[in-house]
């Protein structure tokens, strides 16, 4: 497997994790320290106790709605990886930045990011990973 397909897979893991509501797959998939995460809409969570109990909330609310993500395009050096996508929340398109960093030899998940994309999500699913993500 390469570093990008490695990469790739832990970005899987981590919409998996979502899709099924467990906190516990989730939590293994966040690094220990140094971690943030941005959802859209909230202000900036700092610290794994902040994300992960953002997390729990979203995870437990029975109304939450499934995310889909496409175009996923890695981008992986020595010990960074990052992984840029389109999710799809209830019609939206939002663009997503999630960030990997090496440790102890599994690729964990350090800050993630959504943010709605000024264009009709039909429009964002059609276009090649290739292309830009708006």
């Amino acid at each position: 497997m390469t570093e990008e397909e490695a990469v790739l897979s832990a970005n899987d893991a981590f919409y998996r994790a979502f899709a099924s509501g467990d906190l516990a797959k989730m939590s293994v998939i966040w690094a220990d320290d140094s971690v943030s995460c941005i959802h859209p809409g909230w202000p900036a969570l700092i610290g794994r106790q902040a994300v992960l109990d953002s997390y729990r909330g979203i995870l437990s609310n029975p109304g939450q709605a499934p995310i889909e993500h496409r175009n996923d395009t890695a981008m992986v050096n020595e010990s960074d990886g990052r992984v840029l996508c389109v999710e799809f929340v209830n019609g939206m398109a939002l663009a997503a930045t999630n960030w990997f960093k090496r440790i102890d030899g599994a690729w964990r998940l350090v800050h993630h990011q959504a943010s709605p994309i000024a264009t009709l999500a039909e429009e964002t699913a059609s276009h090649p990973a290739s292309q830009r993500l708006n």
